[in-house]
């Protein structure tokens, strides 16, 4: 069955890609979780306009993603973390603290799913996060782990 997803899905595919599932997975649970439509023609149709309008707004958008970009480079985040007396803090330190920390000491706004962390933050330290803003914009975010 093919489908037009209407959300990224992760190890399926990017919004508005067309994916081929099985029958029961797409008309089981994608379609009626409103994260897919059935390819057909009118689907298609309603699919090409709408990559037609988002290319055209993210090609716009480049520049603003790049100058986004040039003020996280270079800048070392805090985040403050409760930790025990040997350096381990307690949980671990996630792309929403990441993104709320960005706002509060720079004052740009990102959504969650933007922060990529290669590693498990479970420790006090300096790391570094992958911020893809765009296919074609990718940078690095330096932060700092510091005990509260």
């Amino acid at each position: 069955m093919e489908i037009i997803l209407l959300k990224d899905i992760e190890k399926l595919g990017d919004k508005y890609s067309v994916v081929t599932v099985k029958n029961g997975f797409g008309r089981n649970y994608l379609i009626p979780q409103k994260m897919a439509v059935i390819a057909n023609k009118t689907n298609m149709a309603q699919r090409d306009e709408i990559i037609a309008k988002y290319e055209a707004e993210m090609a716009q958008r480049v520049d603003e993603f790049k100058a986004i970009a040039e003020k996280l480079t270079g800048v070392v985040i805090k985040i403050g973390a409760k930790a025990g007396t040997s350096g381990k803090i307690f949980g671990s330190v996630t792309s929403i603290q990441i993104v709320q920390a960005i706002k509060e000491q720079l004052g740009i706004d990102l959504e969650r799913k933007v922060i990529s962390l290669p590693e498990d933050v479970k420790n006090l330290g300096s790391y570094t996060a992958i911020a893809n803003l765009h296919k074609e914009v990718q940078t690095n975010v330096n932060f700092e782990v510091v005990a509260e």
